[in-house]
């Protein structure tokens, strides 16, 4: 059996993967492209496990990815979704203070935003707080109006969608399992057989790390699993939380701390915390895989971060298995909530990467092989910011692959 041959092969169907394609189809039509995918649907991995924030650009770093794609990538998502019926709710964010050390951290916070030029961004105190949140006490909050809430599996399925209406193939039930290079072309080696691309586009998400490596790419990074769990509210006390009640973060740390979210999903979720998951998949305490956790813990990256951040980690444990734990933090954002309060659970996992210093990264990374580039890094805000990620990722490989004059080539 012949290999399929491909301009392009993209490297996961979750909402990176697929705006990537998306994008590239729409500014190259005749290039041929497949989208090759282990799971037997698109998005259901991070892109469907997640609390479906739109965020504002508030947090990051001015001048980095994540804050150029964010505050870009806010705007485009609300509008894609608009125009694609796609049910989506500007509900507005509340990130609140209760100290002194928060409330500096908090007029920071302030400062980036504004450097991010986030729009209609301002501190709150007392009655204000109360306008937006009646149930929150605060010292003060910052209030970014623009930030919203979706379901990105209609997202995600709304970008399949568009790829596969522009003549993309999507290949389910396919996993990558080797790679070698034949006359400057890439043969992918999969469960479903072998693929030949000019071009690869690793958006592998939770495995991206383990695919560039199978194309010996060295990352200088591995992905280490952090999984974030939540509960829900009642139905009964939903009415304390009108949009989005965030704590100021850590700016230590990329995780955003336990929150109170809207969703478009039907409930609020309080939540998430993040602690390590010994499987990449692990959705659940028990998920537990011992090759997946062994490449966690022999690298010695993770060692380096465990070292420095060890009270962390264990807090985080403690607060995982301690439900009234759990509760205090919600408490710092809403003190009427009350243990019954917290019904059903969940979960997601991100895809942290960590360098071999043993830092977290905390920008998107996008690095370039040849014939081949490779999405790193690419958590929280993500998926806000697809659209954004596939016309870079589009104008990367424009650039390299030579897509204006593509043609498919034979190999053998």
């Amino acid at each position: 059996m012949r290999a399929a041959k491909y301009d392009v092969v993209v490297i996961g169907a979750g909402i990176i993967g697929l705006s990537t394609a998306m994008n590239l189809l729409e500014r190259f039509p005749h290039i041929k492209l497949a989208i090759l995918e282990k799971n037997a649907k698109e998005g259901m991995q991070q892109s469907g496990h997640n609390s479906g924030v739109i965020h504002s650009g508030i947090y990051y770093k001015p001048g980095s990815f994540k804050a150029q794609f964010c505050v870009t990538g806010r705007a485009s998502m609300t509008q894609f979704c608009e125009e694609n019926g796609i049910p989506v709710w500007t509900c507005g964010k509340l990130i609140v203070a209760n100290d002194d050390a928060g409330v500096e951290r908090l007029n920071a916070l302030e400062e980036r935003g504004a450097a991010n030029q986030v729009v209609g961004l301002r501190m709150l105190g007392g009655d204000e707080i109360v306008e937006i949140e009646p149930h929150v006490v605060a010292r003060k909050a910052l209030y970014a109006p623009g930030t919203g809430i979706v379901d990105y599996r209609n997202v995600t399925a709304a970008y399949a969608r568009r790829v596969k209406a522009a003549g993309g193939a999507i290949e389910f039930n396919t996993e990558l399992i080797g790679s070698r290079i034949i006359s400057d072309i890439t043969v992918l080696e999969t469960t479903s057989g072998e693929f030949e691309a000019n071009a690869v586009i690793n958006c592998a998400g939770l495995h991206s790390d383990i695919v560039a490596e199978t194309m010996d790419v060295e990352t200088g990074l591995r992905i280490i699993p952090f999984r974030g769990e939540y509960f829900k509210l009642k139905k009964e006390t939903e009415y304390l939380v009108k949009g989005l009640i965030y704590p100021v973060p850590d700016p230590a740390f990329p995780f955003l701390g336990v929150h109170l979210t809207q969703t478009m999903k039907g409930w609020v979720e309080a939540g998430p915390n993040a602690v390590l998951a010994t499987k990449r998949e692990g959705y659940r305490k028990r998920d537990f895989s011992f090759s997946e956790f062994l490449r966690t813990i022999t690298y010695p990256g993770f060692w380096k971060m465990g070292i420095r951040e060890w009270k962390t980690g264990v807090w985080e444990i403690n607060r995982s298995l301690r439900k009234g734990v759990f509760l205090e933090s919600l408490q710092q954002l809403v003190p009427e909530l009350t243990m019954s309060d917290l019904d059903g659970t969940g979960s997601g996992v991100r895809a942290q990467a960590v360098d071999n210093a043993g830092n977290l990264v905390d920008d998107f990374r996008i690095e370039e092989s040849p014939r081949a580039i490779h999405v790193l890094n690419a958590p929280s805000p993500g998926a806000t910011s697809s659209l954004v990620i596939g016309e870079y990722i589009a104008d990367l490989a424009g650039r390299n692959f030579s897509l204006n004059a593509a043609t498919q080539t034979v190999v053998g």
